[in-house]
C-alpha cells in the first residue's frame, strides 16, 4: 500500500500594513500554502497574489478578537502550522492567536518583551545590559523621585508605538505633570499615562543591529549606524540615512555582542529582530534603546541585502519552515562583506524622478508615492558615506518635504 503524500505546511501571515512580500514568496517557493490576513486599507497593495492561497481583509478598526476569530475560521478548513506577524502592530495579536490555537512560536508573555518598551527595558537591565534610567509613568512618588535624581531633559515614550511616534522631549517637572494630565484625559484607557514611560534623554549616535535567530542563537547579524537619530528626523524632518558599521572594528564587535546578549536574555528562539543602541555623547558607552521581533523598516532589509547578499525576509521564511523539519532547510547563504547605505526622505512629488542620479553604486531605487530613496553598495565604507552625504544635500534641493510626526499610528 503506497504512503499518502505529505501535507503541505500551512503558513498564515498577519500584516496590518504592506510588509513581507519576499517572506510570503519564499514560503511558497518552499512548498508551503500561504494565507494572508490584513486590513481593508491594505487590500489593494501589491501583495504577491501568485504566492497566496487567499487574502482575508478585516475592517481597519478590527481588534485582536476579530483577528483571532478570522484565524480560527481559517484553521477550521486548513490546519495551521505557522502563524507569523510581519508587521510590528500585529506581534501581540499573533501571539494571542498562537496561545488560543496552541501553535508553536512566541506566546504573549514572550512577545510582550519585544513590543512593550517598559517590559524590554526591565528585562534588558536585569540581564546586565546598560539602559538609560527610566520610570514607569504610574506612581506619582516614583515619578517625582526619578525627576529629582535624573537631570533633564527626559523623554516621555508610549510603551507600544513604533519608532518616534508619540515621543515627547520634556525639560521641566511641570511639563511632565501637564503631559500626564493630558494623557489621562484621553477617552481611550489604553492611551493614558500608565501606558507610557519616562526616560533620561541620552544624546549621541544611534545604531541598529538587524539579525536572524534560530534555535535560540543568532545565525546572522548586521550592524549599522544612522546618520541622524531617527527621533530627530521624525520630529524635525530631513533626510534619513543609514550605513554599515566598519567590519572588524571594535564598534561592530561591541554592537553584535550586545545584540546577542540582548536576544538571549529576552528569549528570542527564532525569527528576525531589529535592535537599537545609542553611544552616549557624554560617557561614550553604548545603551540599549529598543528591540522588535521583526525586520527593520525604512528599507533596512534592502540595504543590508546590498551589503551582504542576505535577504532577511527570505531567510526568516526558511527558518520558520525549518522549525520541526530540521533536515529540510537549504544551506544558508554566506554573507558578503561589502558596505551598504540608504538615503530616504519624504518628497514633494508623488513620483520623484531619480534618473539623473547615475552613480554605479546605486542598487535599489525606492518606488513609493511621495518618497524618494536610494540604496548603494561599495567595497569601501568611505565611498558609501560620501554618497550618502552627497544625496543628503541633493535630496534637500530636489525633493525634500517635511510633515509633522503623527501623535499616534492608526492600528
Amino acid at each position: 500500500m503506497s504512503e499518502s503524500p505529505a501535507r503541505a505546511r500551512c503558513v498564515v501571515c498577519v500584516a496590518s500594513y504592506f510588509k513581507g512580500v519576499e517572506f510570503m514568496r519564499e514560503c511558497r517557493r518552499q512548498g508551503a500554502r500561504v494565507f494572508l490576513i490584513t486590513r481593508e486599507r491594505a487590500l489593494d497593495a501589491d501583495w504577491p497574489r501568485e504566492s497566496l492561497e487567499d487574502i482575508l481583509a478585516l475592517p481597519d478598526d478590527a481588534g485582536e478578537d476579530l483577528f483571532i476569530h478570522a484565524i480560527v475560521h481559517l484553521a477550521r478548513r486548513h490546519p495551521v502550522d505557522r502563524l507569523v506577524a510581519l508587521e510590528e502592530f500585529d506581534v501581540m495579536t499573533a501571539a494571542l492567536a498562537r496561545e488560543h490555537l496552541r501553535l508553536p512560536g512566541a506566546h504573549s508573555t514572550a512577545a510582550r518583551r519585544f513590543r512593550d518598551k517598559l517590559s524590554m527595558r526591565v528585562r534588558a537591565s536585569a540581564c546586565g545590559i546598560r539602559v538609560p534610567e527610566f520610570v514607569h509613568v504610574l506612581n506619582s512618588e516614583a515619578i517625582a523621585e526619578f525627576m529629582s535624581r535624573v537631570a533633564p531633559p527626559w523623554v516621555l515614550k508610549p510603551r507600544s508605538d513604533v519608532n518616534a511616534v508619540g515621543i515627547r522631549k520634556l525639560n521641566e517637572p511641570e511639563e511632565v505633570w501637564r503631559a500626564i494630565d493630558t494623557l489621562d484625559a484621553r477617552p481611550s484607557l489604553s492611551e493614558q499615562s500608565s501606558y507610557f514611560l519616562l526616560e533620561r534623554y541620552v544624546p549621541g549616535e544611534v545604531f541598529h543591529v538587524d539579525s536572524l535567530s534560530e534555535g535560540g542563537a543568532v545565525v546572522f547579524d548586521g550592524a549599522s549606524r544612522y546618520g541622524r537619530p531617527p527621533m530627530d528626523v521624525a520630529h524635525q524632518g530631513g533626510i534619513f540615512t543609514s550605513h554599515t558599521v566598519e567590519y572588524n572594528s571594535q564598534e561592530h564587535k561591541e554592537l553584535t555582542r550586545l545584540n546577542r546578549k540582548l536576544l538571549r536574555g529576552l528569549g528570542l528562539s527564532h525569527g528576525a529582530a531589529h535592535a537599537e543602541f545609542i553611544r552616549s555623547a557624554e560617557d561614550g558607552r553604548l545603551y540599549f534603546l529598543e528591540v522588535a521581533a521583526r525586520v527593520g523598516g525604512a528599507y533596512i532589509a534592502e540595504t543590508l541585502e546590498a551589503a551582504t547578499g542576505v535577504n532577511l525576509w527570505r531567510e526568516w521564511a526558511r527558518i520558520e519552515l525549518a522549525c520541526g523539519h530540521r533536515g529540510e532547510q537549504e544551506e544558508r547563504t554566506l554573507p558578503r562583506r561589502d558596505y551598504g547605505g540608504i538615503a530616504l526622505s519624504l518628497a514633494r512629488q508623488e513620483e520623484p524622478d531619480t534618473s539623473h542620479y547615475t552613480e554605479g553604486e546605486i542598487v535599489y531605487r525606492v518606488k513609493k508615492p511621495y518618497h524618494v530613496g536610494l540604496v548603494v553598495r561599495s567595497p569601501e565604507l568611505a565611498r558609501v558615506r560620501a554618497l550618502l552625504e552627497d544625496y543628503t544635500r541633493r535630496f534637500g534641493e530636489d525633493f525634500l518635504a517635511v510633515a509633522p510626526p503623527p501623535e499616534r499610528v492608526p492600528r
